[in-house]
């Protein structure tokens, strides 16, 4: 009896004991050997490090530089986007146009002259067509200088010129998400919430 007494006060301490676990791994800092190649380009910052939910970088280094390209193209844009829904939120207008609203109303409300909208999408549509098979001289995609424009960017180191790049990436980046936001609040009519 006395055995059983002592195994049950064993079993209840026991229970109070601290669970064995043993030891964990983990794969987060592991990055995919078709992926290695990419640790040290521009955009892969901490902590996400490499990350490609979707597979992109299976596609091969030309495809890699293709959508790099079109990303830093879209960043540039979108950053241009949302200086300019901000400036026109503001009230700046230019000559002629002071009567037309900002953000999606200028676009449906009719408000806009046809002039203005056949420029626009002209401009558009001639800077990608002169712009699609001209490969340049650029170093990395992007580099639209072709030869004509430094302003000091040969002379800064090569770690400089990554963290500039990385920064420019990182903010069109930002931009893109920021302007889908003034979009969607614009269209739900509450942006006015959202800007000061």
């Amino acid at each position: 009896m006395k055995t059983v007494i002592l195994a049950t006060l064993i079993a209840g301490a026991a229970a109070f004991a601290p669970a064995q676990s043993g030891v964990r791994t983990t794969s987060l800092n592991a990055v995919p050997e078709a992926d290695a190649q990419y640790t040290d380009d521009i955009g892969v910052v901490a902590p996400l490090g490499v990350w490609d939910p979707s597979g992109i970088l299976a596609r091969g280094p030309e495809e890699v530089a293709r959508l790099r390209e079109l990303e830093i193209k879209h960043g540039r844009i979108a950053m241009l986007g949302v200086v300019g829904y901000l400036t026109t939120y503001a009230g700046v207008r230019l000559p002629g146009l002071e009567d037309v609203p900002c953000g999606w109303a200028a676009v449906t409300s009719g408000d806009l002259p046809f002039e203005v909208a056949g420029q626009f999408f002209a401009t558009t549509i001639m800077m990608e067509m002169f712009n699609r098979d001209n490969a340049g001289t650029g170093q990395f995609p992007g580099d639209y200088r072709n030869g004509y424009i430094d302003f000091g960017w040969d002379k800064q180191s090569d770690a400089w010129k990554k963290n500039k790049r990385t920064i420019e990436l990182n903010q069109g980046r930002a931009a893109q998400m920021g302007l889908l936001g003034l979009m969607f609040h614009d269209a739900l009519g509450n942006v006015a919430d959202i800007l000061p």
